[in-house]
């Protein structure tokens, strides 16, 4: 005779218990309506057009803003934080002209895989012990979902002024993943901010990304000017750029908190040695098909060659580095018109040898 299903804190304790022999570092279990602000916050953030380009954000924004509509059955949303904590300092090759900086979620496999995979694990896990007419859904970073305050909600950590997720447990270097259920699950406690006075990620920003402390202009953000945006990135931001040809970690790797976070389990987060110091002038090299291999299985390649060459063109002209001007020079003939003239543009700000 099978044993019957699990249900209130003793289900919660054995899908926490299941949550981090997948390889989470964290659970937390929140109600679907426990972001009540997070609509409103939405809605002005888009009225400041402070999206930009990601004209995603503004769609949808119903479902963006309420858990409760996206999925009106669920009673219980279940976040997970997987840290991929990096071993060495991220801001090592900002000193280094010659080799581009790659954000620390990059280096690495594509999180969204690889998160999905243990979220689905722990899914099927909830259906086995909680009954079959249990239902879920999981969200991995590609849904009309806000992973960040429904995390705070959950108790994880707080939305700290760079507007991550921080948690005293976890620091600030983590992925989260969504799990929600039509299991009622006791809720946990939100977290309070714990940021006090501090303000290093907001004095590191290169590009002044933030306008308050909490706010966040994503059009003067290095990870989106180096990720979303298409086009031409506006000259006045590009030196702030300095060499990082895609995301930026300064407000991450500043925080204080940053000392008590947990180490990364999963081994495929960890660099490839490739990206962690990669050469501008290889790079700059690329074509189409050397650009798929050399990115495949990394975020990296979602972007496209001429993008990401975009970015390398822009760090070869904050280089300074006249051997770097032959390699610019060859961008500025590409045929699409944006790399055509980030290369002249670098081009023009590198001294001939």
């Amino acid at each position: 005779m099978s044993a019957p299903p699990l249900s209130g804190a003793a289900l919660k304790a054995a899908l926490a218990a299941e949550a981090e022999a997948a390889g989470f570092s964290a659970m937390g279990v929140c109600r679907p309506g426990a972001i009540p602000q997070a609509a409103g916050r939405l809605a002005r953030f888009v009225e400041l057009d402070r999206h930009g380009q990601m004209g995603w954000m503004a769609e949808r924004m119903g479902w963006r803003g309420d858990p409760q509509a996206l999925w009106p059955a669920a009673r219980s949303v279940v976040m997970l934080a997987e840290a991929y904590t990096p071993e060495s300092d991220p801001m090592a090759t900002l000193t280094q002209p010659e080799v581009g900086t790659v954000s620390v979620y990059a280096r690495g496999k594509d999180y969204h895989d690889l998160v999905k995979k243990r979220l689905k694990r722990v899914g099927r896990w909830l259906i086995a012990a909680a009954g079959p007419e249990t239902e879920i859904k999981v969200f991995v970073d590609t849904a009309p979902v806000m992973e960040k305050p429904l995390a705070a909600a959950a108790g994880l950590g707080w939305q700290g002024k760079h507007t991550n997720l921080l948690g005293r447990d976890l620091g600030n270097w983590v992925f989260l993943g969504a799990l929600f259920t039509t299991v009622e699950l006791p809720a946990d406690a939100p977290e309070v901010d714990h940021c006090g006075s501090c303000r290093a990620c907001l004095d590191i920003c290169p590009t002044d990304a933030f306008p308050a402390p909490y706010q966040l202009d994503a059009r003067r953000c290095i990870s989106y000017l180096t990720i979303e945006h298409h086009g031409p990135v506006d000259p006045d931001l590009r030196p702030g750029m300095g060499n990082r040809i895609y995301g930026c970690d300064d407000c991450l790797a500043v925080c204080p908190w940053n000392k008590f976070a947990v180490a990364a389990r999963e081994t495929r987060y960890a660099a490839r040695g490739d990206l962690n110091a990669p050469k501008l002038a290889d790079l700059a090299g690329l074509d189409d098909a050397g650009f798929r291999a050399k990115f495949s299985g990394s975020p990296i390649k979602r972007i496209g060659r001429d993008r990401f060459l975009r970015n390398v063109a822009y760090a070869m002209g904050n280089s300074g580095q006249a051997a770097l001007r032959p390699a610019a020079q060859r961008l500025a003939c590409e045929p699409d018109p944006t790399l055509a003239e980030a290369g002249r543009w670098a081009a023009s700000r590198l001294p001939e040898r």
